[in-house]
């Protein structure tokens, strides 16, 4: 990947696997990171790069966004989101061939790192996927990353006018919070 103040260096790894490989071949940059707890592949995208990435991996049959979410590396350090896509078709060739005892999954793991001293921003997949819709709308909530082109882009879990992002590392809970009026 071209120079990313944001990459955690020590989890990058030296052999890319196939989806990384592929994403390279097709002129994309990125960085192949340590798979995770589950060996599934674990790849660093650019967030100028996420909509052109995941529209591809998409036309290659990841079909799914079975989950995208947010967390925070630590004060001072990165806010990450990270994107968990599948292949449906794939889930549903191996299941009805009864000759595979074990059904094979098709998946890989996107990560974008943001600087939190910026305002993290990056672009919504609402667009390539519907279901992207309450949980981008929780990661802004929780932890003030922007969705840009997001078509419903306010709190999901907080009042309107909470301050702040609750799961952010750094975040101050306040003393009180003073509920307005229903009526």
């Amino acid at each position: 990947m071209s120079e990313n103040p944001t990459t955690n260096d020590s989890s990058e790894i030296k052999n890319p696997g196939p989806i990384s490989i592929w994403l390279s071949e097709q002129g994309l940059a990125n960085n192949s990171l340590e798979p995770d707890h589950l060996n599934v592949e674990t790849i660093e995208v650019a967030p100028n790069d996420l909509i052109a990435i995941v529209s591809l991996l998409k036309e290659k049959g990841f079909d799914y966004l079975q989950c995208q979410g947010g967390y925070d590396e630590g004060p001072g350090k990165n806010l990450v989101s990270f994107y968990h896509l599948i292949s449906m078709n794939e889930i549903v060739k191996n299941h009805a061939d009864s000759s595979h005892e074990k059904c094979e999954l098709k998946e890989v793991r996107l990560k974008v790192f943001l600087n939190r001293k910026d305002t993290p921003k990056l672009p919504s997949l609402y667009k390539i996927f519907r279901g992207a819709d309450w949980q981008e709308r929780e990661t802004y909530d929780m932890f003030g990353i922007y969705f840009e082109g997001h078509p419903h882009p306010k709190r999901l879990l907080m009042p309107e006018d909470w301050k702040g992002w609750p799961l952010r590392k750094d975040y101050i809970q306040p003393d009180f919070y003073e509920m307005q009026d229903a009526y």
